[in-house]
């Protein structure tokens, strides 16, 4: 604040600025006809200040984080438990000192689960959800489902999963229906019987439903589909001669029955004729092969036929050994794959020939 009648100096205006009561004084000795006007402005201002401090609240001190949000136990387990699932943690973690104390620091005078209650609730959710996936399963009318078999750990895996189309909305859905531990060897028909299972757990095994199953190009998932899905002629032909060699043998059958009629019964053994696997226990759908898998191919055993050319393959070769060497020492040694990353800000990545996701 400053008096702009008189113009006063520099360090006059600070003094000003710092105490009105120095500029009263200033107007009352120097200015004496404008002090009336000078009282009436600030004691308007005065009364405005005073309203507005009024009005509002008094500061009060900083809350606590526990005196912010009060929750119930029951939220507190649903968390703790959307905790567990969703980052795919054991259930010993709720019994890690650790966790208890994080929970009961943000929350306090709230218990944790034991581990015999999460496993209890995990369990009782995951067929809460089975269900629901079930029933939405059960209002489409055409499902693709994908499966894959894989060894980790010295333990064999199948995982199935589901796609469609919602017939509200027309979004793409997925789902994954399966991944459970496959025992014994990845045979066709052991491969066929966790599909079959697989499917009437959410009740999809139903003829034409399933449209397409499509899996890579194992010789025993080609098998399954073979022997037991149904004939497609783009993924799954017929082995030439196969068809003809049975009509062949009916012809032949029925010729016999005619000449052996006549002559009275044949008894058979009904005991093999049992335990003849007819191939008709499972009934699966029509497959598809995986496109980047057949991609795959094309880029390692297809290409390997080119090395038929001579020239193509010293250069092949060539190139593919110093390669080896590269990923050999980046692999073998730290501090080659220290300078590695320094220079190139990545890891090399070594090709395998059986995995597709390397394309």
């Amino acid at each position: 604040m400053c008096c702009k009648l008189c113009a006063p100096k520099y360090h006059e205006l600070m003094a000003f600025k710092n105490s009105p009561s120095n500029l009263k004084k200033h107007i009352e000795k120097k200015h004496p006809t404008r002090l009336e006007r000078y009282t009436q402005l600030t004691s308007a201002a005065l009364k405005r200040k005073s309203s507005t401090e009024g009005s509002l609240a008094p500061p009060s001190k900083q809350t606590k984080l526990w005196e912010t949000l009060r929750v119930s136990q029951a939220s507190v387990d649903k968390v703790v438990l959307n905790f567990v699932v969703q980052g795919l943690h054991s259930p010993h973690i709720v019994q890690q000192q650790g966790f208890i104390d994080l929970v009961q620091h943000l929350q306090p005078n709230t218990n944790v689960m034991t581990r015999n209650t999460v496993e209890n609730k995990v369990t009782k959710a995951s067929v809460e959800m089975k269900r629901k996936l079930t029933a939405s399963l059960g209002e489409v009318q055409f499902i693709a489902t994908t499966t894959d078999c894989w060894t980790a750990h010295r333990r064999s895996f199948i995982g199935v999963t589901a796609h469609w189309f919602n017939p509200q909305t027309m979004q793409r859905s997925c789902a994954a229906l399966a991944c459970k531990q496959l025992r014994g060897s990845h045979n066709f028909s052991a491969l066929a019987g966790a599909l079959n299972i697989i499917h009437t757990e959410f009740n999809i095994n139903i003829r034409e439903k399933i449209v397409r199953t499509t899996t890579d190009n194992g010789s025993n998932f080609l098998k399954v589909f073979r022997v037991y899905g149904q004939t497609d002629e783009n993924n799954n032909p017929e082995p030439a001669g196969e068809g003809d060699g049975e009509e062949d043998d009916g012809g032949q059958n029925d010729d016999d029955d005619e000449e052996e009629s006549g002559e009275g019964a044949e008894f058979v053994d009904a005991g093999a004729l049992l335990d003849k696997d007819d191939y008709l226990e499972y009934q699966l759908h029509k497959h598809h092969r995986c496109a980047c898998h057949l991609l795959n191919l094309v880029s390692t055993v297809d290409a390997s036929k080119a090395e038929v050319n001579p020239l193509y393959k010293r250069v092949s070769r060539s190139t593919f050994a110093k390669c080896s060497s590269l990923w050999n020492k980046s692999s073998r040694s730290a501090t080659a794959s220290e300078v590695i990353e320094d220079n190139c800000k990545l890891q090399l990545v070594r090709p395998v020939v059986t995995r597709c996701s390397q394309l």
